[in-house]
């Protein structure tokens, strides 16, 4: 049994989330309502509905996403549950070298009507508009009805009480003050379940995200690809190669040095030698920026550990992993913590680092804590971005806590299974 005290808690909050419930669920019917009024005011001539039902139709229309959302908030808020919303992100407005604006629907000569007809196709064929329409119309008679018990209750109660005299008009003021509290702590709740089912996307809806994704986590791939090509021909070119042609010049001058000026020859053979040991250090270098020969040789424990090791972070390193991953995924997540030291160092400062490597039976977990100032933030085009959407082509994700004044806590997660 609830304490008393618990009891009178419980029915208070229930009681108000019923009626911020019925308030939002009743926002669209109360659309329809003021059209019906309208109507019969204009006497109810039977030609004078298509002004109304015009204005209804676009009020629900304008209304159904903002009630969604409130639901979803209401939700998240009340019961922890977060439900996706599903919408169908804008694309990027781009001016054409004619000077039209594309936006992925139609070209418009102006930006601001370029991103106006968007907002309108994506309204109109988000596959989600026509859910949350749906959803409009089933929550007044579903979580509305239901939320509606413990305020009519206490509207029983209130005109009851309010005229004394009557045995059966106290009798139904008992009865509502009864209904209203023993239902209150729990009329709200059909708001969850309800929402889950009819708020959460589709199938349909998840598998068109999930080919945009793919769509775009292949462009990122082959344009980080070409860009890795591009730096290592650069790197070649204006590094190694060049000494090397070097090289092969001291040599052959050396060569015709030998028998007129030996001395003059072994000044070139020894500069020869000095730049074959820079060469080498040079590609050393290059190889170590495409994978650390670690890594490739004993796998993402030893590698971070290692890194620690190099880091001016002074850092722990604690592992539970089986012992090899794919080699796809262990890169990813050793240049993610590469990624995440660096961070530490340059922009919040930290003195202290801690990683931790883990594995069960969905995947591994990376976790990368730091004593830094904090305030991390992922912008468009950056570290952490880029961070994420690596790990995304393998489906991982990435998790940043970072409160002003620190610590910055990041959470790379990917499924995958051990070798």
């Amino acid at each position: 049994m609830k304490p008393l005290g618990s009891w009178v808690t419980s029915a208070c909050v229930g009681f108000a989330r019923a009626c911020v419930v019925v308030a939002v669920a009743m926002l669209v019917p109360v659309v329809w309502a003021a059209a019906v009024a309208l109507w019969f005011w204009w006497g109810g001539n039977p030609w004078s509905w298509i002004g109304p039902f015009v204005w209804a139709s676009i009020g629900t229309a304008a209304l159904s996403r903002p009630v969604c959302r409130m639901v979803r908030s209401l939700v998240a808020k009340w019961t922890g549950t977060r439900i996706p919303a599903g919408y169908r992100e804008a694309t990027p407005v781009t001016q054409m070298s004619t000077g039209y604006w594309w936006n992925g629907f139609s070209y418009s000569r102006t930006s601001e009507d370029a991103r106006r007809e968007q907002r309108l196709r994506l309204w109109w064929s988000d596959p989600a508009t026509w859910r949350d329409l749906r959803f409009t119309a089933i929550v007044p008679i579903t979580i509305g009805v239901i939320a509606a018990i413990p305020p009519a209750g206490a509207v029983a109660a209130v005109l009851g009480f309010s005229q004394p005299g009557s045995a059966r008009v106290g009798a139904v003021g008992v009865v509502g003050v009864l209904v209203a509290i023993g239902t209150a702590p729990y009329a709200w709740r059909s708001v969850e379940p309800v929402a889950v089912r009819l708020l959460r996307p589709s199938s349909a809806m998840a598998l068109a995200d999930r080919v945009d994704e793919l769509t775009a986590q292949r462009a990122d791939t082959t344009l980080a690809q070409a860009a890795e090509i591009r730096r290592i021909e650069r790197d070649l070119h204006d590094g190694a190669q060049a000494r090397l042609v070097m090289l092969g010049l001291s040599l052959a001058t050396a060569e015709k040095l030998m028998e007129t000026d030996p001395d003059q020859a072994k000044a070139l053979m020894r500069e020869a030698r000095i730049g074959a040991a820079t060469s080498l250090a040079e590609l050393r270098e290059l190889v170590h920026g495409i994978n650390p020969p670690v890594l490739n040789d004993r796998g993402l424990v030893d590698a971070v550990r290692t890194l620690a090791m190099d880091s001016p972070l002074e850092t722990s390193v604690s592992a539970d992993v089986q012992p090899r991953l794919e080699p796809p995924i262990e890169s990813a997540l050793y240049f993610g913590i590469a990624e995440l030291l660096t961070n530490a160092v340059k922009h919040a400062h930290a003195t202290r680092g801690r990683i931790a490597i883990t594995q069960d039976d969905t995947g591994i977990v990376v976790e990368v804590e730091d004593n830094g100032r904090g305030g991390a933030d992922e912008r468009a085009g950056g570290g952490l971005a880029g961070l994420r959407r690596r790990l995304a082509v393998f489906d991982g994700t990435l998790e940043i806590t970072s409160p002003a004044g620190g610590p910055t806590r990041a959470r790379m997660m990917v499924p995958c299974a051990s070798l």
